[in-house]
């Protein structure tokens, strides 16, 4: 079970992730962080880990996108260590956010089946 200490923290990191991102305040070379979406942030139980579900506006070449975040995740790091005052700063794993694509899956199911 998730405690409500991770969700506040992960509503936290989520906050501070999605400002960093419409502002530019990380500069990572090659992508336009301002079209990056933070639908989620999960952090592990010790708090130290957090995996962030983002989705690139309109969905395209979210492959790659996400790649260049795994890549200079420490540059987002460094600007996330300056909006949030932890103890521990967490690491920041970055996971393509497959819940839009699932949801729209079941929604032409149930069409379907009301067919």
């Amino acid at each position: 079970p998730v405690s409500q200490r991770q969700l506040r923290v992960g509503e936290v990191i989520k906050q501070a992730l999605s400002n960093i991102f419409i502002k530019g305040e990380a500069k990572v070379p090659n992508l336009e962080t301002s079209l990056i979406t933070v639908t989620e942030v999960r952090m592990s139980p010790d708090l130290k880990t957090a995996k962030a579900y983002v989705l690139p506006l309109g969905g395209t070449q979210s492959e790659e996108k996400i790649k260049i975040l795994k890549d200079f995740s420490f540059l987002i790091r460094k600007a996330l260590s300056k909006k949030v005052d932890l103890k521990f700063l967490p690491k920041v794993y970055f996971v393509k956010d497959e819940s839009f694509d699932y949801a729209e899956k079941i929604e032409k199911l149930i069409k379907q089946a009301n067919k």
